[in-house]
């Protein structure tokens, strides 16, 4: 399945930070493409700085858009469904069966409180869950969900380093080609 990420609002200065952990877990648990409103270019430059050190540089692409309407439409007209994550949702334990026969996915979030007509843009309004909580973990547990736990063994292409799992400490060396089947 193909999922992207459009990622509505960014409080200036606050939420920077967030804003690149959003970047982060939707690069590292599948996501191919974020696309940002309002936002600091600075962040684009830290995450290719993470798939040039880590790999997957080329798999992952941050848009910055103006427009994000536009992005929603031209995702529909291209056979895509958009997932809208909310609280006040329908919980995602109840929808994920009718996920999984999805191609294409744009999965939306907001830094602050998303416009209305997100709720009826939205092919499903989607909850993980009907308390407050971040924006990062709804990302987190959706993709996770909707992948089945793949995107946990992906093998990023590239980068210089790896990390060599272990029970005990840190262990990262230097890659090289032979690193990645």
């Amino acid at each position: 399945m193909e999922v992207s990420v459009l990622r509505l609002g960014h409080r200036f200065v606050r939420d920077d930070r967030i804003t690149t952990h959003v970047a982060l877990v939707s690069r590292a648990l599948g996501a191919s493409t974020i696309y940002m409103t309002e936002v600091d270019e600075s962040i684009k430059e830290t995450i290719a700085k993470v798939g040039n050190n880590w790999g997957g540089e080329s798999d992952f692409s941050i848009e910055i858009v103006q427009d994000w309407k536009s992005v929603i439409f031209n995702w529909k007209k291209n056979s895509g469904k958009v997932i809208h994550l909310t609280m006040y949702g329908i919980n995602i334990d109840d929808a994920i069966n009718e996920l999984y026969g999805l191609t294409k996915a744009l999965v939306i979030i907001g830094a602050q409180k998303v416009p209305r007509e997100v709720y009826s843009l939205a092919d499903y309004n989607i909850a993980i869950g009907n308390q407050p909580h971040s924006e990062i973990g709804a990302l987190s547990v959706f993709l996770d969900r909707i992948f089945r736990g793949n995107e946990l063994k992906k093998n990023f292409r590239g980068g210089r380093l790896r990390i060599i799992p272990n029970n005990r400490g840190k262990y990262v060396k230097e890659a090289n080609d032979t690193d990645i089947a």
